[in-house]
């Protein structure tokens, strides 16, 4: 019998992450598509605002946000398990997952809404009416993905000039995730970490799957391909506790796409957090939105404009904590490694004020400015 309940759909960027970890950890689950009738009677009133996925739990309980629901899981199923031990390997493995969930959904959406627009909104009507006949399928897809439409032009990919940029740095991404996956089954070695789970949402919900994104990455980077078909498997490794993983190193073919990160996302998430503090002083006691306005941006030597999304604020207070929580020697490989590969503002982040987050966006910390505890 079903443990879990996952409530999602094929075409959601973080179903795909979700459902990747309850298959790799063989936790028993049963999906549920989420249909406009299953959004109306069971997601609204289970979350409180339309979002997938959600997980609930035999005895009624209601996990959302994937960070969340991953973390509460590996609390009840701790083997085997994604977190090592090691400290530069559990810093590598949340800036990757920061990575995967908030700065590769730029190249996801360009991807989707520029290249498989019409294939994804015949499959928003699937996923939505899936009774319905094509031609209401086609008409109710093109109504629901509207929003979602618009998301590549917020993110950053609004001109062409930023859109050839986006697939400069997504095809070099590739190249560099290839040529590691060549070398290495998974993100750490020879098996899987939460930083392979944080990859894989964008990387296989909208570029394997879709249908152009998927001819794109098969023949540019076909050892991603096999790395993310590997994850659809069960796992094989022995053991399965945190110290199995090897030696406290990062693979150097790793070393590419954290520079890549370090110089593309690190100076967005500056100005955000600068951004977010002014906000929250210009702002006393109001809910923290979705986003707070506009800021520039600099992808492949060209300028753009995107939105300031509060919420990659708390995933970057996660990494955070982890770099925050280490001492001693530890602290020093760290900073040595960070240094390394272009980490420096990650390193001095002036971090904003402690955050929680809250709905599809964050609130400031109960008692903030004191320690909320690290590594929640």
């Amino acid at each position: 019998m079903a443990q879990y309940t996952l409530y999602g759909a094929p075409i959601s960027y973080f179903t795909g992450k979700v459902r990747a970890y309850l298959d790799w950890k063989g936790l028993p689950y049963h999906e549920v598509l989420a249909t406009a009738d299953t959004f109306r009677e069971v997601i609204l009133p289970r979350a409180g605002f339309p979002v997938i996925p959600i997980v609930v739990t035999d005895a009624g309980e209601t996990l959302q946000d994937t960070t969340d629901i991953i973390a509460a899981l590996e609390l009840r199923h701790p083997t085997p398990a994604l977190a090592p031990r090691g400290a530069l390997q559990r810093l590598a493995v949340a800036l990757l997952e920061l990575y995967g969930d908030e700065w590769l959904v730029i190249p996801a959406m360009h991807y989707r809404w520029h290249h498989n627009r019409e294939w994804a909104q015949r499959a928003f009507g699937e996923t939505n009416a899936p009774t319905a006949s094509p031609e209401e399928q086609i008409a109710v897809g093109m109504q629901r993905a509207g929003p979602f439409a618009q998301a590549a032009v917020r993110l950053g990919a609004g001109t062409p000039q930023m859109r050839a940029a986006v697939e400069k740095s997504y095809e070099a991404l590739l190249a560099e995730l290839d040529a590691h996956f060549q070398a290495l089954p998974y993100a750490l070695g020879r098996r899987p970490s939460m930083a392979d789970f944080g990859l894989y949402g964008p990387l296989y919900a909208h570029q394997y799957r879709d249908p152009a994104s998927g001819d794109i990455m098969r023949r540019l980077a076909p050892h991603v391909v096999r790395w993310i078909e590997r994850l659809q498997s069960p796992p094989t490794v022995s053991g399965g506790h945190a110290n199995d993983f090897e030696a406290d190193t990062i693979p150097a073919t790793l070393e590419p796409i954290l520079r890549r990160q370090m110089r593309e996302q690190m100076p967005v998430l500056a100005d955000s957090a600068m951004r977010l503090t002014q906000w929250l002083q210009d702002h006393p006691g109001e809910s923290v939105p979705r986003a707070i306005g506009m800021h520039g941006f600099e992808l492949e030597g060209v300028q753009g404009e995107r939105i300031v999304r509060p919420y990659s604020l708390w995933m970057m207070q996660r990494a955070r904590d982890v770099y925050c929580s280490l001492k001693g020697e530890d602290r020093t490989r760290a900073d040595t490694w960070l240094d390394h590969v272009g980490g420096g503002q990650f390193r001095l982040f002036q971090d904003p004020p402690r955050l929680v987050r809250s709905g599809l966006s964050v609130a400031l910390a109960p008692n903030n400015g004191e320690a909320q505890g690290l590594m929640r």
